[in-house]
């Protein structure tokens, strides 16, 4: 079986209760996963890294290069906040309330085949959350008509195939060195968040994680370089 480690781990976890409820039902004399001759590999998972703050400040500035209304509206919403990709795709045209600047998290969208969406609860409890809304995505947002029960795609949410065309399109527009992946908007802004702030529990809220130590595990990467860190140590002790 290949993937990472940690989703084999996960997987063993569902499959060894299962494994252990069927011993009980004196189905098998034994769980053969907690044989010492099983044993769980795989690389770890690769960490994802964040856009420069250059990268950000570039394609921020050429969001309204962005030919397709809705393909600018889903570009100021993702890169602009701390959103998985299935909660933008989940988000309904009532969800956004730029009266009060805020946006209201109660759904996701995930495609386990690819192009079948299947509309979800949020990943966790923690999730279902509500976060301010950018000034600077706001005159995208107004520009957009949108009609349906989904923000992004009408009476159905946008299927994966869709969503890596919008994002082809928005790298040919921008003329963006790089390719757009939604994941790494995400990571940006809750490095950039935390870099900003300093305040962890501010960058969890936001990130929708039911724990600290995830958001600065996986999400929060250091902009400091290790002059940056010998300055600031320079500059408290010769205070």
């Amino acid at each position: 079986m290949s993937g990472a480690k940690t989703t084999k781990d996960k997987a063993r976890m569902v499959l060894n209760q299962i494994l252990d409820a069927a011993v009980e039902d004196k189905l098998i004399s034994s769980n053969p996963l907690k044989s010492r001759r099983v044993k769980i590999t795989g690389k770890a998972s690769k960490a994802t890294p964040p856009y420069t703050v250059e990268q950000m400040r570039y394609l921020i500035q050429h969001i309204g290069d962005i030919q397709n209304p809705v393909d600018r509206a889903y570009m100021a919403l993702q890169a602009l906040h701390p959103l998985r990709l299935e909660e933008v795709l989940g988000l309904a045209p009532e969800d956004i309330d730029c009266d009060n600047m805020t946006v209201h998290i109660r759904r996701a969208v995930t495609h386990p085949t690819r192009n079948q969406p299947e509309v979800k609860d949020t990943k966790t409890e923690s999730s279902h959350r509500t976060i301010g809304l950018s000034s600077l995505a706001v005159p995208y947002l107004q520009q957009m008509e949108s009609a349906g029960a989904f923000l992004f795609g009408g009476d159905k949410p946008l299927s994966y195939t869709q969503v890596r065309k919008m994002c082809q399109r928005i790298q040919r527009d921008t003329g963006f060195a790089e390719n757009i992946t939604p994941i790494r908007f995400r990571t940006t802004v809750l490095t950039d968040l935390y870099d900003q702030t300093k305040d962890i529990k501010l960058a969890q809220a936001a990130a929708g994680h039911t724990t600290s130590a995830m958001t600065l595990k996986y999400y929060v990467k250091g902009r400091e370089t290790s002059s940056e860190a010998v300055a600031a140590v320079d500059r408290l002790y010769s205070a």
